[in-house]
């Protein structure tokens, strides 16, 4: 895809002009290449899905793991689903730990460029492997000496294309008084908690501008709805991923900050890989369509999803409409693994599937084997809260209001039947205090080996502590 980007050049350096040219030049040719061996590859999905299976059992044949199952031996998609069972994280626990300490040629052939850990958004976070196809970011060190870190799958994540944001990597601000009072001396408030590097870095990139500090001052005192548009006024896109459990958040920067502003998600992706890409920006629904070399992919019947030994089906054998969850066999010692997203089939693009995201296997609600997923929740409560005065969706969890009550009856058959037998007793919301959700976030990454950005809101907290911190500040 060509990306069309407007160039504001008012106090811009040569240098960092000439870096944007090469970066947005580079990734539209990369993205046209891509865009035409993809529309190869969905017209015959079977083939590329194999390909991309066998590439991957050769690929980490000679390892521990590859001799115990057998993989050269697999010559097909059918020996490989029949050798090899459906598996979760315990499954590979150990010999993660084992790559962690030092040893190779365990679960892949070389040697990982980070441990890559997950968000923990529906349990506790996990240790995943990851390659040199993982695109990472670095934090700490594992006895190894090999990284440990999130992973993320999205170009915000890259040095090598920063140029094309326009905060500098150092910053992250959030009270704008102090944020204008920088701007118009050219130096960060001495009251932030940075580390001198940081601080270094960030004044040499700064000069005084009192100018634009009175244009924010102005912008900043008429209030903050739109006001993306008014402090740029050429801003063309918010790049963001606002489906599952981000689209409360996307729903309030599009009403409120960003309003007016187009709003893309390019990509569907996990810490386990690349799964899908969005070839339709401009549709408000965000579908993705699976990449077939990426990953090799397998599906589970929602009505199987409890089942010890559920049947998997490929892409070619999916239905439209049907709801499935997503296993991989990805790049990086992950085989018929369960990732616990569940998708909808919404349509094909030749022979490939096109997904919509419908929630976390790990975030269901279920009291009574009732299953009340993220999504049919979330539409319950936004529905629940337009009949509260004044009262406004910023965040939300879940420990297990008469009205969110009703309205669950009314999108969940199984939900009402659990009620009227009085298996389940009526629901209650409780509005808490602002800053409530920044305040349990904290308290979360306090448990937690993921950093902060990957970090997901839990909607069902497992946790006594978190249920009883956000009861301590409700006031309703």
């Amino acid at each position: 895809m060509a990306l069309l980007w407007k160039i504001k050049i008012k106090n811009r350096s040569i240098s960092s002009l000439l870096a944007q040219y090469v970066a947005v030049k580079a990734v539209s040719w990369l993205g046209n290449r891509q865009r035409n061996r993809l529309e190869t590859d969905t017209q015959d999905i079977h083939r590329v899905q194999e390909e991309t299976l066998l590439k991957r059992l050769q690929k980490h044949s000679n390892t521990v793991y590859g001799k115990q199952y057998k993989f050269t031996s697999i010559k097909d998609t059918e020996t490989f689903q029949q050798l090899h069972p459906v598996t979760e994280y315990d499954h590979y626990e150990k010999f993660v730990e084992r790559v962690a300490k030092g040893e190779q040629n365990v679960l892949i052939s070389e040697k990982p460029l980070v441990l890559a850990m997950t968000s923990g958004t529906s349990g506790s976070s996990r240790m995943l492997l990851s390659t040199k196809d993982t695109n990472t970011e670095f934090f700490s060190q594992s006895e190894a000496g090999i990284p440990i870190g999130p992973n993320s799958s999205t170009p915000a994540s890259s040095k090598h294309m920063l140029h094309l944001y326009t905060t500098p990597a150092p910053a992250y601000e959030e009270k704008w008084k102090e944020l204008v009072a920088d701007v118009e001396v050219g130096m960060i408030n001495s009251g932030l908690n940075l580390k001198a590097d940081v601080r270094r870095a960030l004044e040499k990139m700064m000069k005084p501008d009192p100018e634009r500090a009175a244009e924010l001052t102005a912008q900043f005192e008429e209030g903050f709805e739109g006001i993306a548009l008014r402090i740029w006024p050429q801003l063309h896109l918010v790049l963001t991923v606002d489906s599952g459990s981000n689209q409360i958040y996307g729903e309030m920067l599009r009403q409120h900050y960003c309003k007016d502003v187009p709003f893309y998600s390019p990509f569907y992706a996990a810490t386990e890989g690349l799964i899908g890409v969005n070839l339709w920006p401009q549709q408000d629904s965000r579908q993705y369509l699976l990449c077939p070399r990426s990953m090799f992919c397998e599906f589970i019947p929602e009505e199987d999803l409890d089942s010890e030994r559920p049947k998997t089906l490929l892409m070619e054998q999916l239905q439209e409409g049907h709801n499935y969850e997503l296993l991989v066999t990805n790049a990086s010692g992950l085989f018929r693994y369960r990732i616990g997203d569940v998708v909808k089939i919404v349509g094909f693009h030749n022979q490939c599937p096109k997904v919509e995201f419908q929630y976390r296997r790990g975030q269901m609600l279920s009291v009574r084997g009732e299953k009340v997923s993220e999504s049919l929740f979330l539409g319950a409560l936004k529905r629940a809260v337009t009949q509260w005065p004044g009262a406004k969706l910023i965040d939300y969890s879940c420990v297990e209001s008469g009205i969110l009550d009703h309205c669950l009856q009314e999108d969940s058959d199984i939900y009402r039947s659990f009620r009227m037998k009085g298996s389940i007793g009526p629901m209650r919301v409780q509005l808490v205090r602002d800053g409530t959700f920044q305040e349990l976030k904290d308290r979360m990454m306090a448990f937690s080996t993921a950093s902060s950005n990957t970090f997901k809101m839990q909607r069902v907290i497992r946790r006594r502590e978190f249920a009883d911190f956000l009861l301590q500040r409700a006031f309703s």
